[in-house]
């Protein structure tokens, strides 16, 4: 093929720019947009299943906007139904009313900081829900017997209450089918209430037939999804019904001259009340369903207190019992969660009044919510310390209680004295693993709490238990997790490190495992809470030991994740670093961590972007051929972005040298893979830069990109490769970039060959010169693709070839034209060519031709056939 001169296209890139943006198309208020919402068709379609009947269809059209996600939901989807059942307000006004002076009652026992049943109603009310059909048995109260009733002798009074309760189980009551949720809700609130009118108005036996027809609901789970719900509501009807009873028996024993004391005795109740109490639970023996007699009795449990001391812990056992004879499984289980709820006020005293109750006790604590214990953290410790040592070890009483201190607040006044007490204790354990155990739960509670001096005290006394006969090395993950609560609670480390025994406590960690696993948790929460640069001189030498002890780690065996995780969090500590306007120190910081860390690679990577100076000292160490090329150039752009242009000229001087030490396999991941497409993607961003490096002025022109061209010309390629082509024809790109007038991208405050040479034609001349070199590289190579095996390759290369000149190219002149047209013709000649992409190549061209200045390529359009394959 002949010679062809280069001629570069004279770019304008800003008005490239814009004419490649998208055409801004003004919206009217009425056009369509695709966050408007739209006017839907509904349609409806209503089929009745029975015999005889008709499907008719309804289709209406909504001249209203209409949400296309909301438009099908009618009120029956399961998000419309827990939307109407989670509002507390709607569901449960009428209910909570009657409820806030016994929730009130009940705080003055267990206290506001125990979470009330209320709390938990509304969630499962909200939670729980159903959209199938309920059925309700409701009361259909007879009048019999209600007026003349002051008349009658007490055994007539006695036989017509019980003759009303035989006309209630004998099926006076009505059942509603085909209820919805709300239905069903609204239905037992208004047994509620009939309950609340019936007592009211005396109607005792009235009452009591509700709660039984209530309790009776509990025994049916044929909508299981929404039994947990069910519960809730007639359990509330259940705890109405017993305060009822109870406040009823308790006005009893008050008279004009005394008044009944909160911890009464049954001596206190007179003989009016034992009577009466003794008749409700004649009453409720007497029903015959076992779940109604059950439920019944214990919501009146709380009244054994009127006939006993023992009244509760005697009826207890039996009614466990009464469980066992529930069928189902569902409703047992939630049988005995009521029993519990009922017996909940009661557990407290009865820790108290027992002798030897450690296990008792221990069961509370770690039974009971957090906040109740934490709250009473001093009469627990009273509990404590009255406790048999024989029969339960009170450490592991105080560790219970600690592990509650842990998760809730004490109240501020009685945190010291708690303390105190229970270090009293801890502090006597000769045995070091009841020592560690306990004293691990009660460091947390110190740190949340206290300064640094306590935090100091307990670190010491610890150290003191552990040391002797070297027991620390039996605890391990004890102390472990000291050190974890400890730095969890500082995160000022500053503050940390000023704690004197801290790292005297470290060096318990003498079995390296273990050591650097406590290393990496200071680390990482260093990382995470420092959120500024530091340069106090306690926190880098504190930290310069642990990155240390976590860097003499490694050896041979060590993995490579554990490795990036340990480079991880010893660069972050050197990020955190900064000294300011102090480049001495920082730079002697530095040094000192390059020769600390010179075992992990990527912190050194590390210490080269942050410091240029010792690259060249340091990026000859590394092993990886590209990781080295890559942190010369990222160091020269590095360089040249801090004006430091002679030292960036060394980077890429070091780079190309560097290129010929490439070989041909490189391995990735564990497989040895091909390196060209890597040395290829490395040049591409070397020839990016290299576009905006100054020329130097004792050198020649471009003498950066004539060292790199010699360097690809004398590399050996793979035989069947055409990377070197790729390689020569992103030259051509760059050369074509740097003719331009100006160029399309500069670094602040440095001067590219744009200003140096002002477009000047000697400087162009080379240019072109060098253009003309790679030109005819690219087209010997194409000449040796003129074999069978390669025509493919052949018909591509040069197919690329064509639009890196159509794309940079000044296809004014006449010979680059022509070779334009040959190109086109190659690839197509032996039918090897993608005929969509050269119709698609084609199309631009006629579209561009339309450009002011490019009407030269209408011309060139009507040179180029689109030809079919033969």
């Amino acid at each position: 093929m002949a010679v062809f001169p280069w001629h570069s296209r004279n770019r304008n890139y800003k008005a490239e720019f814009a004419s490649c943006r998208l055409e801004a198309v003004p919206l009217e208020f009425g056009d369509y947009h695709p966050l408007k919402p739209i006017t839907v068709t509904e349609s409806k379609t209503k089929k009745v299943n029975r015999k005889g009947s008709t499907s008719s269809t309804s289709s209406s059209s909504s001249s209203s906007v209409v949400d296309p996600l909301s438009s099908v939901l009618d009120g029956t989807d399961p998000l419309s139904m827990f939307a109407a059942t989670a509002d507390p307000v709607a569901l449960a006004a009428a209910t909570d009313s009657s409820r806030r002076k016994r929730d009130r009652d009940d705080n003055s026992v267990v206290g506001s900081d125990f979470e009330p049943w209320a709390n938990k109603r509304g969630e499962i009310l909200a939670r729980y829900t159903t959209t199938e059909k309920l059925s309700i048995n409701l009361f259909m109260g007879s009048e019999k017997g209600k007026a003349g009733t002051a008349t009658l002798a007490m055994s007539e009074k006695v036989r017509t209450r019980l003759e009303e309760l035989d006309d209630f189980e004998e099926g006076s009551q009505k059942e509603l089918l085909n209820l919805t949720q709300q239905d069903y809700v609204n239905r037992i609130e208004e047994l509620n209430q009939s309950l609340k009118d019936a007592w009211a108005s005396d109607q005792k036996v009235k009452a009591l037939k509700i709660v039984i027809q209530c309790s009776k609901l509990l025994s049916d789970t044929s909508v299981i999804q929404f039994y947990p719900s069910k519960f809730v509501l007639i359990t509330d009807i259940l705890d109405t019904f017993g305060k009822l009873v109870y406040e009823r028996i308790f006005s009893m024993c008050v008279d004009n001259r005394s008044v009944l004391p909160d911890h009464f005795s049954p001596e206190n109740a007179n003989d009016t009340a034992k009577e009466t109490c003794l008749n409700w639970f004649f009453k409720i023996a007497s029903i015959r369903e076992l779940i109604p007699r059950f439920y019944v009795e214990a919501s009146i449990l709380k009244c054994n207190k009127f006939l006993s001391k023992t009244g509760i812990s005697e009826c207890l056992p039996r009614l466990t019992c009464m469980i066992r004879g529930i069928g189902d499984p569902l409703v047992s289980v939630y049988a005995r969660a009521y029993l519990c709820r009922a017996l909940l006020t009661e557990m407290m005293e009865r820790c108290k009044k027992l002798g030897n109750n450690a296990l008792l006790l221990n069961s509370v604590m770690s039974a009971f919510r957090a906040e109740f214990i934490a709250t009473r953290s001093m009469d627990f410790i009273g509990m404590i310390k009255e406790c048999d040592e024989s029969g339960f070890p009170k450490h592991l009483l105080f560790r219970s209680l600690g592990l509650n201190l842990a998760l809730a607040d004490p109240p501020e006044s009685d945190r010291l004295q708690i303390l105190n007490e229970a270090w009293k204790v801890i502090t006597k354990l000769k045995n070091p693993q009841d020592y560690i155990n306990c004293a691990e739960v009660w460091v947390e509670y110190t740190c949340k709490h206290f300064t640094k001096r306590e935090v100091n005290t307990v670190l010491a006394d610890v150290i003191k238990h552990m040391t002797p006969d070297r027991a620390f090395e039996d605890s391990y993950p004890q102390l472990q997790l000291i050190i974890k609560k400890v730095i969890a609670h500082f995160h000022d480390f500053s503050v940390l490190f000023s704690v004197e025994k801290f790292l005297p406590f470290l060096d318990m960690f003498q079995k390296e495992s273990v050591r650097v696993e406590v290393c990496k948790c200071i680390m990482d929460a260093f990382i995470k809470h420092q959120q500024e640069p530091t340069k106090d001189p306690v926190i880098l030498n504190a930290l310069l030991h642990v990155c240390k002890t976590m860097h003499d780690s490694v050896n041979a065996l060590t993995l490579e994740d554990e490795k990036r995780m340990l480079s991880y969090l010893i660069n972050g500590f050197i990020k955190m670093v900064s000294f300011g306007r102090d480049f001495e120190q920082q730079l002697s910081f530095y040094v000192e961590s390059r020769s600390m860390f010179c075992n992990l690679e990527p912190v050194l990577v590390q210490l080269i972007h942050a410091c240029v100076a010792y690259c060249f000292i340091t990026i000859p160490s590394l092993a990886g051929i590209f990781t080295r090329l890559n942190l010369y150039l990222h160091s020269g752009q590095v360089a040249l972005a801090n004006q430091c242009l002679s030292q960036a000229d060394a980077f890429f001087k070091a780079a190309i040298s560097l290129i010929p030490e490439v070989p041909k396999m490189i391995n990735i991941d564990g497989k040895m893979r091909p390196s060209e497409s890597f040395l290829l993607e490395f040049l591409c961003n070397f020839f990016s830069t290299l576009l905006i490096v100054p020329d130097h002025p004792e050198h020649g022109v471009l003498f950066l990109v004539r060292e790199l061209l010699n360097v690809i010309q004398d590399y050996t390629w793979e035989d069947n490769s055409d990377e070197k082509i790729r390689i020569y024809t992103c030259v051509l790109h760059l050369l074509s970039a740097m003719s331009q007038e100006t160029y399309l991208y500069h670094i602040d405050k440095v001067d590219s060959n744009d200003s140096l040479y002002g477009g000047d034609s000697k400087f162009l001349a080379e240019n072109n010169k060098l253009c003309e070199t790679v030109m005819a590289q690219i087209l010997e190579h194409l000449k040796t693709l003129a074999k069978d095996e390669a025509l493919k390759r052949q018909s591509s290369l040069g197919l690329s070839f064509f639009n890196s000149i159509l794309a940079h190219g000044d296809l004014r002149n006449n010979k680059l034209n022509q070779l334009s047209v040959n190109l086109w013709h190659l690839a197509q000649r032996h039918g090897c060519a993608d005929t969509r992409t050269m119709v698609k190549t084609l199309e631009y061209i006629k579209k561009q031709s339309k450009q002011p200045d490019m009407t030269h390529l209408t011309e060139l359009a009507l040179r180029l056939p689109l030809q079919t394959r033969t």
